[in-house]
């Protein structure tokens, strides 16, 4: 269950979308300023309307909000670039609008198209008003489900008509309505971690409007969300280790020289800080699963290696955590429009709205008592608290509490699970061996389903492969542009980590 973060995108910027002195492009749509700071020159936004339920059983439409940079090579313009940042939760135009230079290759000969998919950002955003699942495994089985049922009832009333037609199935639709509005016969897409799932399922439903795609950190098609956590679990254990190692090369390293003993002593000071949370210089509490949080969110990238041994340090040495406040959580990278249009829990809700929706795998509730359905739940999580803590003691319990979190909503679709070979052309797939978020076996999951893909196996760490490695991108850019793609598995070297000099606390 990705939580997609590409590093080198930075800090990002939000927009308010307007169209002011707009004029119709070819396909279309009216492209107009985007008033906010921050917004590259050149780029202009717009919105379309698209069907709030394609199956016809509901009426309304969603507004979709776009943004647009013009290639930069017009005379030899090639179309437009469809890309996606993943999540579920990011948006796509204030992730462009933070560093579009991490396209300029592409945005020679593409028009760089994004969109806030539905739900998300500035299309019509879902919220569950601030109301946060149960932060705990474990213990009473019947509370949490009852408060699990009022998240729910708190998102259905804070999000409006959009929140029972959010999906990647109904994204994958939009989609195309954005390729007809583009004026396209064919989609070109660039998809990061869960905007894999888009472009997968894109290929899925219209395999002849299907162009050049390139997927990036490419995330399971197959596996019930207990089964990603599991798997996910696994991936970040072993990015930690990779730092790990790292670390023990680095002089002043608070964990020493061993690798395996400093396994354990990340675990202790999880557990202790749940015990016992540091208190910052503001007064509030920082516990171990915020720690868990923090050291999480700097595995998405071997750039920010340095400033997590130093924040560990910090905490182990002075009980500070001002260095792992500053690392943050996988959210912090999206930051609240300056508008407040876009409600602050929005890339949570919208995270567990879209899992939740593509996955068919429910507690049962149907015909049982509130005992009895407590009682299922503690079975299965007692079942499986094992493997988890056996994949990682230090990711495991967050990532088990993934069982309870469709509960009380819609069933999902199984549209995604049947996806088998649909006959869409060649596509690229990159996956990296060190990928906390999306782990490599997915891609090889994932090529096998589809079918017509070439895999780029990326060596090295960190979360997607195109921003770390001129190889992948250099690949990814020979595809896209010119429509050159080898055959079989080919392969980039790791990156070199950081330097392993000493570092400060």
């Amino acid at each position: 269950m990705p939580r997609a973060r590409i590093a080198a995108l930075g800090a990002l910027g939000a927009l308010v979308l307007a169209a002011l002195g707009a004029a119709p492009a070819p396909g279309g749509l009216r492209w107009g300023a985007c008033p906010e700071a921050g917004v590259p020159d050149g780029m202009r936004c717009a919105s379309i309307d698209v069907p709030l339920d394609y199956e016809g059983k509901a009426a309304g439409s969603v507004r979709l909000a776009l943004g647009r940079i013009p290639a930069t090579d017009q005379r030899r313009r090639i179309g437009s670039l469809v890309l996606n940042f993943g999540g579920p939760g990011a948006p796509g135009i204030a992730t462009l609008a933070g560093d579009p230079k991490a396209f300029a290759e592409l945005g020679k000969r593409y028009d760089l198209v994004v969109f806030d998919p539905r739900g998300v950002g500035h299309s019509e955003p879902v919220s569950c008003g601030g109301s946060r699942p149960p932060e705990e495994e474990g213990g009473d089985a019947a509370a949490q489900l009852a408060a699990l049922r009022a998240v729910v009832r708190r998102c259905e009333l804070a999000s409006g008509p959009v929140l029972p037609y959010i999906g990647t199935v109904n994204v994958a639709r939009d989609m195309d309505r954005i390729r007809q509005a583009l004026g396209e016969d064919k989609l070109d897409f660039l998809g990061f971690s869960y905007g894999t799932r888009i472009g997968a399922v894109y290929a899925a439903l219209f395999p002849q409007r299907t162009g050049r795609m390139v997927l990036d950190g490419v995330d399971t098609l197959t596996e019930p969300l207990a089964e990603q956590a599991l798997v996910s679990a696994r991936g970040q254990q072993r990015a930690l280790d990779n730092f790990l190692a790292w670390c023990a090369r680095r002089h002043g390293c608070v964990y020493g020289t061993n690798t395996r003993s400093a396994k354990e002593e990340v675990a202790a000071l999880v557990e202790r800080l749940d015990k016992q949370p540091l208190i910052g210089h503001d007064g509030s509490y920082f516990t171990g699963q915020d720690a868990v949080d923090a050291i999480g969110a700097a595995l998405y990238s071997q750039n920010t290696w340095p400033e997590l041994a130093d924040a560990l340090a910090l905490a182990e040495r002075r009980r500070d955590p001002a260095g792992l406040l500053q690392l943050g959580g996988p959210e912090g990278q999206y930051r609240r429009s300056d508008s407040g249009a876009v409600p602050a829990d929005n890339a949570e809700a919208a995270l567990t709205a879209v899992n939740c929706a593509d996955d068919p795998e429910r507690l049962t509730v149907k015909g049982k008592s509130p005992g009895a359905v407590a009682k299922e739940l503690d079975e299965i999580q007692d079942r499986l608290r094992g493997e988890f803590l056996k994949a990682s003691k230090i990711f495991g319990p967050n990532q088990l509490l993934t069982v309870l979190s469709c509960y009380g909503r819609p069933a999902g679709t199984d549209f995604i699970r049947r996806i088998d070979r649909p006959g869409a052309p060649r596509m690229l797939l990159v996956g990296t061996r060190g990928d906390p978020a999306t782990p490599y076996e997915w891609t090889e999951e994932t090529a096998e389903r589809l079918g017509s893909a070439v895999i780029v196996d990326f060596k090295g760490d960190g979360h997607t492969g195109y921003s770390a490695s001129r190889c992948v991108q250099g690949y990814a850019d020979r595809f896209l542009i010119d429509g050159r793609l080898p055959s079989g598995t080919r392969s980039c070297p790791a990156v070199g980590a950081p330097p392993a000099v000493a570092g400060g606390e």
